[in-house]
């Protein structure tokens, strides 16, 4: 028994095999409630280890028997036993980056997640609509999934994450990136935090020029002062519940309570998932008086308080866009 204490923990110490550094690397699978035998079992299959008896004595000595996390590692042939315990007992297992911009709906990311980390469609949609997800969320009890708290930045996450899981991580995300000054804001501002952050997702979906947020959201909040309708094209391309190349007199139409050139007010809930910037300039808005604002075709916007000036932009951006198609002197077109 001595020796083979003594053996195990000399192995723990070297290699106990050949160079490793030039050995092929391997995917090991680690089960969710794998016990220490099944990982070994794994392990010396794919030659990781060369002498399971040994290893397992190895392990115990080290604790891994109770904190063996699940995961696909990736391990090199006759691996250093060392190396090999440290990464099965903290989860260190083959992680991918996944990144999510700004705006995305939860329909599109499930596509995205599904594309990039095969994850079914289906089930991430099912996930963002997880009522223990909304209840963690704090959201109100109108609120039918997750959309707007799953917070687009770059993620690192393990390999085969499952759907449940990868919207914990992201609704967790937002709730780090609230800040606690917010709320004071929102108490004069007297919106809750839903209402925040559905308007942040409609300012997320207009802006395309950075500068123009805060004035983006003044617009929104004007309005919403006056109890104006918000009339934003973003609002109807998700009542259709898809990316509409372009907003049409007759997609106005669509009766969805989303759509808010029927309904007064903000629509029941966010339409994507918006960043820190958009959060911060409904937050914050400029102190301006506008009421309108019109798209330049190189994404800035024209801001108007009056709805005469606001016309006279249209009619003098229409002018631009013919001069632009008109042939130019000596174009034999």
């Amino acid at each position: 028994m001595r020796r083979t204490l003594a053996a195990a923990l000399l192995c723990g110490l070297v290699a106990c095999g050949g160079a490793e550094t030039q050995a092929p690397q391997v995917m090991v699978t680690v089960p969710a409630g794998a016990t220490l035998d099944a990982a070994v079992d794994s392990l010396a299959a794919k030659r990781v280890i060369t002498s399971p008896r040994l290893f397992r004595l190895y392990a115990k000595l080290r604790g891994l028997g109770g904190s063996l996390k699940s995961g696909v590692y990736q391990l090199r042939e006759d691996a250093n036993w060392g190396d090999v315990v440290t990464a099965l007992s903290r989860g260190r297992g083959v992680e991918a980056r996944w990144t999510v911009r700004e705006g995305l709906m939860v329909v599109e990311l499930a596509e995205l997640a599904q594309a990039q980390l095969r994850i079914s469609r289906d089930s991430f949609v099912a996930a963002a609509r997880d009522p223990a997800v909304l209840t963690n969320l704090g959201l109100p009890p109108s609120a039918t999934s997750a959309e707007g708290y799953l917070f687009p930045t770059t993620y690192v996450v393990p390999l085969r994450i499952g759907a449940r899981e990868l919207i914990r991580v992201m609704a967790r995300e937002f709730a780090e990136q609230w800040q606690p000054q917010w709320q004071a804001r929102l108490d004069s501002l007297r919106l809750s935090r839903h209402q925040l952050v559905t308007l942040a997702s409609i300012v997320e979906a207009e802006v395309r020029y950075d500068p123009d947020r805060p004035y983006v959201s003044a617009v929104y909040h004007n309005r919403l002062a006056r109890g104006m309708k918000l009339d934003a094209d973003p609002t109807v391309i998700y009542a259709h519940g898809r990316r509409l190349k372009r907003v049409w007199e007759k997609h106005l139409a669509v009766r969805s309570p989303y759509n808010t050139y029927l309904h007064r007010g903000l629509p029941p809930g966010p339409i994507g998932q918006p960043g820190r910037a958009s959060l911060e300039a409904a937050l914050y808005p400029a102190p301006v008086p506008f009421m309108y604002f019109v798209a330049q075709p190189d994404g800035k916007h024209i801001f108007s308080t009056t709805y005469r000036e606001h016309l006279a932009a249209i009619a003098r951006l229409k002018e631009l866009r013919r001069a632009a198609r008109l042939p130019r002197l000596g174009d034999s077109r």
